[in-house]
């Protein structure tokens, strides 16, 4: 792989935590208990990544204004009623603990709330990998360069120095839209036939697979 970076920014949900079904499921829920049409799965899992009111108008076109309050606190109780079943992917872990042995400085980009992103960080016990986290109610959401520019100010880092790696086009665009190099990966919300509409330097179908390629020697 022909980057180098100093900075490796992670996405969140589909690609450290397997929180895909969990999240779709809380969406369909919420649009049922307000009577509104079920997303399908794959409408479901389109929105992971983006920040949550755009998520949800997204997702149910037909949405009135005047719900999006309730719908977004119905999708909440949801989550939140499921969120102890959200495990990090096998090698994660391990995976961060050679990153961080390495040197490498390591972030987050997310759609999450800075809430909820504390709270799995603390209940993953993963807050100290990570020299800087940006999520999605702190600025501008996914696919606006404004969350990496955020942490590449934080950092000191280029953008060129630095490799963003998530499972969505949101992700990856995200990247493109920074002038940040990126790898998809396809074991979360969006399948490599999607991820291949946006620019990535490679795509990787497991964390073993991302990994290997993130392995110190060959960055």
């Amino acid at each position: 792989m022909n980057t180098h970076p100093r900075l490796i920014v992670f996405d969140w949900d589909g690609t450290l935590a397997d929180s895909t079904a969990v999240i779709k499921r809380a969406l369909q829920r919420a649009a049922a208990d307000l009577g509104y049409p079920v997303p399908t799965d794959a409408q479901a899992a389109y929105i992971i990544g983006m920040g949550l009111q755009a998520a949800l108008a997204h997702a149910i076109p037909t949405l009135r204004e005047a719900d999006l309050p309730r719908l977004i606190e119905r999708y909440r109780i949801h989550f939140l009623s499921a969120e102890e079943e959200i495990v990090l992917f096998d090698g994660v872990r391990p995976m961060l603990d050679r990153l961080q042995t390495h040197g490498f400085d390591l972030a987050i980009a997310t759609g999450k709330s800075r809430r909820g992103l504390d709270r799995a960080l603390d209940q993953m016990g993963l807050g100290s990998y990570f020299v800087a986290t940006r999520c999605a109610d702190e600025g501008f959401a996914k696919p606006h360069p404004g969350m990496l520019h955020a942490i590449f100010e934080r950092t000191g880092v280029a953008p060129a120095q630095a490799l963003m790696i998530g499972d969505t086009t949101h992700d990856l665009q995200l990247a493109a839209n920074a002038g940040t190099p990126a790898i998809g990966v396809t074991y979360g919300a969006h399948d490599a036939a999607l991820l291949t509409t946006c620019p990535s330097v490679a795509l990787v179908d497991s964390v073993a697979e991302l990994a290997a390629l993130l392995h110190p020697g060959d960055l």
